[in-house]
């Protein structure tokens, strides 16, 4: 008979890729982990992970099996949920996964507050400007910029309004004056992101596109809006990333009568039969939260 606690081993390990760092978060041996693995492996009949002495990664049976893993804890935590009630306080682990300079600046507060309203919930918050695969990682929501072109997942609207804005510290515009155009960006450092090897230098402002650049670049959102906090350059970054810098006048928002694309916010979770209350109640604050922040 396969066991719960195995298949939860099971997920972790997958995420961790490495039975080490899963019996460390679940505060057991690592043997005890190897242990249930090859438990459900026997169950199963089949193997679950190629291990090498430098690596853990799923077999096709493994990548197979995942997903039917994870619904079938989905389903028992749901099963219990329904059993205490609307009323019961909110428990249980919630993992969420966020863009490096929303998650770092913005979210991160908003987060440590929904958790001191449900002191019984424990949060996992992991944050990359890598995009995460909400069938292959444990993650309960996933916040994401862009448009959702992807049927197998719900994306939940959190800011639709949501533009791109040029920034510049007052620092900087002091000392090399601003642009008076959007041509003039060629006439100075702009600060490029990169993103999954492409270098994002060809900027679009309304019916302009503008090839920039610049000596300094990242493949981290936040470490670029550092740079242009510190007078580095001209940065182009998202409105809800740069919201807390504006409003303190660490940084200021150049050509504001050029509007920048459209990026807008989503709160993306696995398509599910139902939510749970925990997924739901995080998207009708953060939803409340986010629509505060709105530039006028």
């Amino acid at each position: 008979m396969i066991r719960i606690d195995d298949l939860g081993l099971f997920l972790r390990s997958a995420a961790l890729g490495s039975f080490t760092a899963a019996a460390v978060e679940a505060n057991l041996l690592p043997g005890q982990v190897a242990a249930a693995i090859k438990r459900l492996e026997r169950e199963l009949q089949v193997r679950l992970f190629t291990r090498t002495t430098r690596s853990l990664r799923l077999s096709a049976e493994g990548e197979q099996y995942l997903p039917t893993a994870r619904g079938v804890l989905e389903q028992l935590a749901l099963g219990q949920e329904r059993l205490r009630g609307d009323n019961a306080p909110l428990r249980g682990t919630l993992q969420i996964a966020a863009p490096s300079d929303l998650g770092r600046n913005l979210l991160l507060p908003m987060l440590t507050e929904f958790r001191r309203q449900h002191p019984e919930l424990t949060l996992r918050f992991l944050v990359s400007d890598q995009v995460t695969n909400l069938f292959r990682d444990p993650v309960d929501v996933a916040l994401r910029y862009g448009w959702n072109a992807d049927a197998n997942y719900i994306a939940l609207p959190l800011a639709p309004w949501n533009r791109r804005v040029l920034v510049a510290s007052p620092d900087y515009v002091a000392r090399h004056g601003a642009p008076a155009s959007i041509d003039d960006l060629t006439r100075h450092p702009c600060l490029l992101y990169l993103q999954n090897g492409r270098l994002h230098d060809r900027w679009e402002l309304g019916a302009h596109t503008v090839q920039v650049a610049g000596p300094l670049f990242s493949d981290d959102a936040d470490v670029v809006r550092r740079w242009a906090v510190a007078g580095e350059g001209i940065a182009y970054k998202c409105w809800l990333d740069v919201y807390a810098e504006v409003q303190a006048q660490r940084l200021v928002v150049l050509l504001p009568e050029i509007p920048g694309d459209v990026y807008p916010l989503s709160f993306a979770c696995p398509h599910r039969g139902q939510m749970s209350r925990a997924v739901t109640q995080l998207y009708q604050y953060l939803n409340q939260q986010f629509s505060a922040l709105e530039r006028q």
